[in-house]
């Protein structure tokens, strides 16, 4: 049990800039703020708080981050050099701005090519810190930094499933998360220069979606896809081969059918005319793949009852993506003769999901029903 901290405890030598760090101590202060109790908490989070603020505390994150054995004292280091990213960033010298980005650049390096499970959340930390960094230096202090993260991606299939994280995320904070966020010149920045540059990201991508037999990196590079399809310039959906790849290469495989259904579903929901042969593909392919993956005649509301948890997100993904697609292109399907009876099954399918006993689904087809 850590022993209770006095006013002149000997912890309060970790806001003495002229000493030493002394990691043990900042271990046992951070015990005490996760498992002590009373006046030792108290003064615990005194402590911390006043470090975290200091203005120089960011100088001794590497030290923490190397030496110390606790993952709690980690996080907290983490805590304070994401909070001089976003309050003291621009009034860092230059070269201090250089260092701490090549510093978070190499830890992620390391730490996503020898990861564990138990690091996870770490790495998870380490790749938001990157993208508040992003924000305040891409592009004009990093205009290289989508090239770099694509080169990188090509070394290393760890490193490349940690960079797929790093663009959903850099994706979410521009395109999701912006308002309110940043100002809107500088949000029109980064959209713009996303979009400038997303050749290279969509080659890389489509490079791993075609060759790649690790299926977590697979799996990480469709969900990062999926947030990039809200955004992205058309042409790359409906002028390349997304979409045969996404229906042929993916929807069937247990592992990837849900995220694959839902990029189906984002591109279902985009609403323009010069595109009316791609949405005909993208309806007819993915109807033929779901006859296979659930015959016509299965008990769609038997299914959904005994089923796991990713079968039933199945069956609510494919009540948002027939929704959706009829809504959007219904009437393209009903004006054409030949595309009556796809039409007809999709229908079908949207009957015996709304027979599904789940609110939230029910709620889905209602929607469409009443459209």
């Amino acid at each position: 049990m850590p022993t209770i901290m006095t006013t002149d405890h000997p912890a309060r030598q970790l806001l003495d800039f002229n000493q030493k760090l002394d990691i043990n101590l900042l271990d046992n202060v951070v015990n005490c703020l996760y498992h002590g109790e009373g006046p030792q908490q108290r003064m615990a989070q005194e402590i911390l708080t006043h470090l975290k603020e200091h203005p120089d505390a960011w100088t001794r994150v590497d030290t923490i981050l190397e030496f110390s054995q606790n993952m709690n004292t980690k996080y907290y280091a983490l805590q304070i050099l994401e909070n001089v990213i976003k309050t003291r960033w621009k009034i860092l010298p230059r070269n201090q701005c250089e260092g701490i980005k090549k510093y978070v650049v190499g830890l992620i390096i390391k730490t996503s090519s020898e990861t564990l499970e138990k690091d996870k959340v770490y790495l998870g930390k380490l790749n938001m810190i990157l993208v508040q960094i992003l924000k305040h230096e891409w592009p004009k202090n990093w205009p290289t930094f989508i090239s770099d993260i694509v080169g990188a991606s090509r070394t290393s299939e760890s490193l490349c499933q940690n960079n797929m994280v790093i663009l959903k995320l850099l994706s979410e904070e521009v395109f999701d998360f912006s308002s309110g966020q940043m100002t809107q010149v500088k949000a029109k920045h980064l959209k713009d220069s996303m979009c400038n540059e997303f050749s290279q990201i969509f080659q890389l991508c489509q490079f791993v979606m075609e060759n790649s037999q690790n299926a977590p990196l697979v799996h990480a590079t469709l969900e990062t896809l999926l947030r990039f399809l809200n955004w992205i310039p058309l042409g790359y959906i409906f002028e390349t081969k997304l979409i045969t790849s996404l229906v042929y290469k993916f929807l069937n495989v247990p592992m990837f059918r849900n995220v694959t259904l839902k990029c189906l579903t984002e591109i279902a929901g985009v609403n323009v005319s010069q595109y009316d042969e791609q949405f005909v593909s993208l309806f007819t392919l993915t109807l033929i793949q779901l006859k296979q993956m659930l015959p016509a005649n299965t008990n769609i509301r038997l299914a959904y009852a005994n089923g796991k948890d990713d079968e039933q997100n199945f069956i609510q993904n494919l009540s948002l993506f027939l929704c959706t697609f009829l809504k959007e292109h219904g009437t393209l399907i009903e004006r054409t003769m030949e595309l009556r009876e796809g039409l007809l099954d999709g229908l079908h399918y949207m009957i015996l999901i709304s027979e599904v006993e789940e609110i939230e689904i029910f709620k889905i087809c209602l929607e469409y029903w009443n459209h």
